[in-house]
């Protein structure tokens, strides 16, 4: 066994010395001499295709073209070729004893007759009715992410992503707005599995992700397809290939927009300054001479790579797909870093023609980052050393921070790594399939998904260096001087069956797929945090190996847990029908039962779609002309479903802990407990009523492609808690109203300047109107985020920020006297001046009103591509316009901070500034809720820029390998923005998002990679 270890190795190591002598000499000699058939495959215009797949039917050889559309293969006289290629028709060939074979490739009218997942089955993408964007894996896995769904921003219309630029973070994805105050996550599909995330999976090993946005595709997921669906269809073997492939990428990150803060000499001018207007005298800086940039002590270059190694095999009978990943990931903050091994494992086995058994698994383990703020970065001043060299420790602050504000890096250092979390997440189904009456397919599948969580937190005792202190042992102890640890296990299981029988019948010119099933889904959860400190025993030992609750003194023990576990039974139905491949129609109906609603008796709820198509390029009429070479109107109406809430029992409210009493004699404690909310015998699920209507074209021989639609989508019955009467207990109640409406619009041109040469472009665009139509009852609103500035109410929309209009800053007592006069408190020369929004004659609490929208009124995306010969460019371009941010980090008064540059500007004498107040932390009117703290959050950005190179196929058959491509990627290179925080990317929950509290910064990425095929 060692020895045939040793030869493979061996074999893998020649062919990568073949591999690079090929590269710098361009010359080796073929072997064995073999009898070959080549030829070339094109198209219609006789441009050559690369990357056709040709295989000889019935064994594991094959090959793909080069970039020119040649081929090689060996044969056998009386082998059967297949030639394959996305968006082109397939064609079978006999070799007989032809040694040359040239292939022209049929489009496939832009892969129309492509078949699609939709859930529960597939489809023609011509014969569907509604909105669903394919996006192949090969844009995935070739952009540097250790999560797929980050590559996919600014590419899909009615989709926005929001990436955190934290190492292992999932992004955050909103399809078509926030539909609901209860949450705005899609569900994700992967393999016919549901799902909440799909950060598991190695972007390398998927196929295609399918996102599905309308009405007409999302009812048939009921209670879990108000928010959108992506369905994730992991990679599995070819028929007729045995394939090694290995994709691997490295590079780095660096942070590239710093946010502007003062420098030691500007701190200095500025807090004295301020000093004197709050009437005290100058800070004595005589021991803080430094002048330290604390943004670049915590910052590093972070390194990153991700590869996969895959192995296909595949005969008549069965297919095998095996694939191994590996990602790590460092932040951006010194110390951090994340780690992920993945597996995929996948086999189709044919007992029959009409017989087919297969599983399919995923598997990760997952070492997350630990994670740390910036934020102590930007309130240190930077009059501060870092470090004190003669005691090895760690510099206070000055001590008008001290008390509030720690050396940054104590946290990002001294504290390094003092989380530990591991992650394992596994994940996969078994199926069979039987088809039978020629019709007929019943496909059973049972799935299982398992994730565990488990993490340790150790709070260590730190001493710093004080010159303050004074003596010969200038340091102290951080804190309550005594260690700690925290425990956190989570558990979560998934279960799902799914029944389904389809029945498809083409009778004359009328065709119809009908699908029909049944199909249950159960998920529970469990979590257990435990916390112990040393109490008045010895400290804890900083080692990782000891950061367990039993290290503790059991007397300080704390300990929380939460469970639960919610189920669904639903029946489904499903029918598309075309009538001369020109009329369609699309009815979807599914019922939905759910163990949250058992007590209530509404635990049934039904949806339903309807959409109807009309291909019109296939009228008579539109024969005789050849500028249009393919038009479908469509539209689709539906009732969609949200169960994402919080509470996952809203029908069988909690209880909670309230104050024990004592009673009997001896005196007995008894604990005491309330609801959480009054229960409501007629709660129910959330619905959405949804529309949409719209076209897609093809022009000019299919290379201009055109697809629009207005949207629009009315969530009712929202669940909302109601308040009770003089602090009674509040209730929840299906009442509200929620409505999001736009356009959106893609569009793509493909053309070839001649053979060597060919372009593309694509873009789209979305448009997003929000507002909250009715909200509990009149005057109501849900109040969140940092400072309270998010608002939820009747006729806003969702989470606006809420505070006062500025319109300058008083520069004088004359001008306060002329201004409008201000109930709020006794304003002076360089305060902020409101605005009278209501027009009362005076600044009141009533002038408060919405200053700014975090929905964006519009997002896009730009693709640019350029391939000559070999080489291929591409450029992606991504923005969002028309919302706002409200900036929370420097909007307090709890200490002093940094000074944030521009208040360099700031308002110090009559006429010196009509934006930026005076400097003075006592005026407090300053710190409101206002539009001084609104920025805009447009922005526009080079997203990706990659240029790859694939080598000529001829030239590899010399060293066996059949696909050998190398690409250099370079991501975010230059945001345009507007906002002074690190990023304008600011994601947050359903009803607080948008604000800027400290973000993280989004990182500029370079990394160079190779995709080898053998």
């Amino acid at each position: 066994m060692k020895e045939t270890r040793l030869t493979s190795t061996r074999r893998i190591s020649m062919k990568f010395c073949l591999l690079l002598f090929l590269i710098f000499s361009a010359s080796i000699s073929n072997a064995f001499a073999q009898t070959t058939v080549t030829g070339v495959v094109t198209d219609e215009q006789k441009d050559p295709l690369p990357g056709v797949s040709v295989t000889v039917k019935g064994s594991t050889t094959g090959t793909v073209t080069d970039f020119d559309g040649n081929y090689s293969i060996n044969v056998k006289s009386g082998d059967v070729l297949q030639f394959t290629f996305l968006g082109m028709k397939p064609e079978t060939i006999t070799v007989g004893s032809r040694s040359k074979i040239d292939v022209v490739l049929i489009d496939d009218t832009h892969q129309l007759e492509t078949a699609i997942v939709i859930g529960y089955g597939t489809a023609k993408k011509r014969d569907l009715t509604g909105s669903i964007v394919t996006v192949k894996g090969d844009d995935v896995f070739t952009k540097p992410a250790t999560n797929p769904l980050a590559s996919i921003q600014g590419k899909v219309a009615g989709v926005q992503v929001i990436n955190t630029g934290k190492a292992g973070q999932d992004p955050e994805i909103r399809i078509r707005g926030t539909n609901s105050i209860n949450g705005y996550k899609p569900l994700y599909v992967v393999d016919g599995l549901f799902n909440d995330n799909i950060n598991f999976l190695n972007p390398a090993d998927i196929e295609t992700m399918e996102i599905l946005k309308d009405p007409s595709s999302l009812a048939i997921f009921g209670v879990r397809g108000a928010n959108g669906v992506i369905i994730i269809n992991t990679k599995r073997a070819k028929e007729g290939q045995t394939l090694v492939n290995i994709n691997t990428a490295f590079g780095f990150k660096q942070v590239v927009d710093k946010v502007k803060l003062t420098n030691a000499a500007q701190f200095k001018e500025l807090y004295n300054e301020q000093l004197a207007n709050q009437g005290s005298n100058p800070y004595d800086f005589t021991k803080w001479q430094a002048d330290t940039d604390w943004q670049d002590e915590i910052f590093q270059t972070g390194f990153m790579s991700n590869s996969n190694v895959s192995v296909t095999g595949s005969t008549e009978k069965s297919k095998f797909y095996m694939g191994v990943g590996y990602s790590t990931e460092e932040g951006n903050i010194l110390h951090e870093k994340f780690g992920k091994i993945t597996a995929n494992l996948s086999s189709d086995y044919n007992f029959t023609k009409n017989i087919k058994v297969g599983f399919q698994f995923n598997g990760a383990r997952m070492t997350p980052a630990d994670q740390k703020s910036v934020l102590k970065a930007l309130y240190a001043a930077p009059v501060a050393p870092v470090f004190n060299e003669e005691f090895g420790l760690y510099h206070v602050l000055p001590s008008f921070q001290s008390a509030q504000i720690e050396n940054p890096m104590i946290d990002i250092s001294a504290r390094n790594n003092t989380t530990k979390a591991l992650n394992y997440r596994g994940s996969g189904n078994i199926y069979g399939e039987v088809n039978f009456l020629t019709n007929f397919t019943f496909k059973t599948m049972f799935a299982f998904d398992y994730r565990s969580d488990d993490s340790r937190k150790y709070t260590p005792i730190i001493t710093v260096y004080n010159p303050s202190i004074g003596g010969d042992n200038p340091t102290e102890i951080l804190g309550d001087k005594r260690t700690a640890i925290q425990q956190i296990k989570e558990d979560e299981t998934k279960i799902q069956a799914d029944y389904l029988l389809t029945y498809t019948k083409k009778i004359s010119d009328h065709n119809i797929t009908a699908t029909a099933g049944f199909t249950t889904f159960y998920n529970s959860l469990t979590n257990l945090t435990a916390e112990r400190n040393q109490g008045t025993g010895l400290p804890i030992p900083n080692n990782p190996d000891k950061w367990y609750i039993s290290m503790g003194d059991p007397s300080t023990s704390k300990t929380d847990s939460k469970q639960w576990e919610r189920s669904t039974v639903s029946l489904l139905a499903r029918a598309l029908y075309s009538y001369k491949n020109r009329y369609l129609f699309n009815g979807s109906f599914r019922r939905d039962g759910s163990s949250a609603f058992f007590y209530t008796g509404n635990q049934w709820q039904n949806f339903y779609s309807a959409g109807g198509g009309w291909v019109m390029s296939e009228e008579d009429f539109m024969q005789n002309q050849s500028f249009i070479d393919f038009l479908k109107i469509k539209g689709s109406w539906g009732t969609l479903g949200n169960q994402n809430m919080e509470t996952p029992y809203p029908a069988q409210p909690l209880l909670t802990n309230e104050t024990s009493a004592i009673f009997g004699n001896p005196s007995i404690e008894y604990p005491s407990y309330s609801l959480k909310y009054i229960p409501n015998p007629n709660l129910r699920w959330e619905k959405i009523e949804a529309w949409e209507a719209g076209f897609e074209m093809n022009m000019l021989a299919n290379r201009l492609r055109i697809e629009s639609v207005y949207y629009k989508k009315n969530t009712k019955d929202l669940l909302a808690e109601i308040p009770g009467i003089a602090g009674t207990t509040p209730g929840l109640g299906n009442l509200g109203e929620i409505q999001n409406k736009g356009f959106e619009v893609a569009a793509s041109w493909n053309d070839k300047i001649n053979s060597d040469w060919g372009y593309s472009i694509s873009g789209n665009l979305t448009t997003i109107d929000n507002n909250v139509k009715s909200l509990v009852q009149d005057g109501y609103t849900i109040i969140k985020g940092d400072k309270n500035i998010s608002h939820t109410t009747a006729g806003y929309p969702i989470g606006f920020f809420y505070g006062y209009t500025v319109e300058g800053v008083y520069q004088s007592q004359a001008d306060i006297a002329n201004s409008t006069p201000n109930t709020l408190t006794t304003v002076k020369p360089g305060d902020l001046k409101f605005k009278d929004m209501d027009g009362d004659g005076k600044i009141t609490t009533a002038d408060r009103g919405m200053i700014g929208n975090p929905t964006p009124d519009l997002t896009y995306g730009i693709t640019l591509g350029l391939n000559y010969k070999n080489f291929d460019f591409g450029i992606d371009f991504m923005g969002v316009y028309g919302n706002e941010i409200y900036r929370t980090w420097d909007n307090y008064n709890w200490s002093q901070f940094n000074f944030m540059s521009h208040r360099l500007d700031r308002w110090h004498g009559e006429g010196t500034s009509n934006s930026e107040p005076v400097l003075n932390t006592t005026r407090t009117i300053n710190n409101e809720n206002s539009t001084y703290y609104i920025e805009d959050g447009s922005f526009f950005r080079i997203r990706n820029i990659q240029i790859g190179y694939t080598f000529d196929q001829n030239a590899l058959k010399k060293v066996r390998l059949k696909a050998l491509k190398v690409f250099v990627n370079a991501q975010n290179l230059k945001t345009w923005k507007n906002n002074t925080g690190y990023t304008p990317e600011l994601g947050g929950d359903a009803t607080a998002f948008g604000i800027d509290n400290g973000s993280y910064p989004m990182p500029a990425i370079y990394t160079f990679g190779l995709n080898l095929t053998f």
